[in-house]
């Protein structure tokens, strides 16, 4: 016999809010972020969750502030990031971005030509580690 659970919601025991994914392997956040401007408007996001806001700090660096804070700053954020602009065709290859200045609330991420130039780029990432 097959059973099928249809709910609009579930919350906490309180029935106040959502409930805490604190123990599940499932990503605590992600994001999508494009920080190129002249190829859409610039700072802007796209799908996100757990995610309260980002921060342009300079060239190819950004802030991400975390809705929900993590447990510490031992998590892992995997990042990528591609720019398909005018800066020759590879330009969307050989790049690495990475993230760095981890807080329990924020972390900073960087993305890199090969050659360490840092470029603006149409980033995207996940947070994985225990919520706090």
């Amino acid at each position: 016999m097959t059973s099928v659970l249809n709910v609009d919601t579930i919350a906490d025991a309180a029935g106040t809010g959502p409930v805490a994914l604190t123990k599940q392997s499932a990503a605590k956040a992600f994001g999508a972020f494009d920080q190129r401007g002249s190829k859409i408007s610039a700072n802007t996001a796209g799908d996100t969750f757990n995610i309260s806001s980002f921060s342009d700090t300079s060239t190819g660096i950004f802030s991400t502030s975390l809705t929900s804070s993590m447990s510490g700053t031992e998590y892992s954020s995997v990042s990528n990031s591609h720019y398909t602009g005018t800066n020759g065709s590879n330009s969307r290859y050989s790049r690495f971005s990475a993230s760095s200045a981890y807080s329990a609330g924020s972390f900073t991420t960087a993305g890199q030509y090969q050659n360490g130039t840092n470029e603006d780029g149409y980033f995207t990432f996940n947070v994985h580690g225990d919520l706090a």
